[in-house]
């Protein structure tokens, strides 16, 4: 492997740009840590190049390991020093290991009319990591795609990456700007908008979440708004003990995309989970 020791290296350059801006196009990706480089190896995701620090290679770690396979399979992997390292790696305690891998971005219109889809739609949720942790949850609960729209963060920047735990890497995942403009593709392929609103909806069990649908959730603080509100078939509310005014939103999408796989499909069918005839 080719070592690197200087700050000034193009590959470290490269690196630390893309950890300030994200790839506008969605395209390139900085992935930090063993557990996101090996989801995009098991995805199948190509790599630009790969960066190991030094001191993981002085014993068997898992980063000096998964390393040295990704450049026995041909994947350009350079080693730094750990100083370098630290430059190149966003995080406070560098992993040890960083990459900038490719994927092909998702479609906004083919989510929407994805047929009996269940679409999650998240409208201006600002903090990278509540907005990982949703996309996470959305895999998790099956969710067939997702849209990020309005004064969202990046989907695809270093936090939002961190916080999906890789989910961003399988789940569809589209940015679009115009909220208006999702609310309109939606409804012209005929899938049921449900707003998620702090009050004066509908409990999760009393909605119908059956044939295509999508969840539409508000930001921190504001929430959705009155215009969108108004344009969705729909409204729901998560029932909470007095005093508590609202929940984290990807807590509160975790709650709600479990309401509606109650109805759409078994929890049991979930990836990962047990069927009818495996249960004890």
């Amino acid at each position: 492997m080719k070592t690197i020791s200087s700050r000034q290296n193009p590959i470290v350059r490269e690196y630390r740009a893309l950890a300030n801006d994200p790839d506008a196009d969605d395209a390139r990706v900085l992935l930090d840590g063993v557990h996101l480089v090996r989801d995009a190896q098991t995805a199948g995701l190509p790599f630009e190049s790969v960066a190991v620090a030094a001191s993981k290679l002085l014993y068997q770690t898992e980063e000096g390991d998964l390393a040295q396979a990704l450049a026995s399979a041909g994947t350009p992997v350079v080693t730094v020093t750990d100083a370098v390292f630290e430059a190149m790696s966003p995080v406070r305690s560098p992993s040890g290991i960083i990459a900038v891998a490719r994927r092909t971005p998702a479609d906004a219109s083919a989510i929407c009319n994805a047929t009996s889809g269940f679409t999650l739609v998240a409208v201006d949720v600002q903090d990278p990591g509540n907005l990982g942790a949703l996309i996470r949850a959305a895999e998790a609960g099956g969710v067939t795609g997702m849209v990020v729209t309005g004064a969202s963060a990046h989907p695809f920047s270093w936090k939002a990456l961190r916080g999906s735990m890789g989910s961003a890497l399988r789940l569809p995942v589209a940015g679009e700007p115009d909220v208006n403009a999702i609310v309109k593709c939606l409804r012209a392929a005929g899938v049921k908008t449900v707003a998620s609103v702090p009050r004066s909806g509908h409990g999760p069990d009393e909605i119908d979440w059956s044939g295509p649908v999508a969840l539409f959730l508000g930001g921190e603080g504001q929430g959705l708004s009155n215009d969108i509100v108004s344009q969705c078939d729909d409204r729901v509310t998560i029932p909470m003990a007095s005093g508590v005014e609202s929940l984290n939103v990807a807590v509160a999408g975790a709650v709600l995309i479990y309401a509606a796989r109650r109805q759409r499909s078994p929890l049991d069918a979930v990836r990962g989970g047990l069927s009818d005839s495996r249960r004890p």
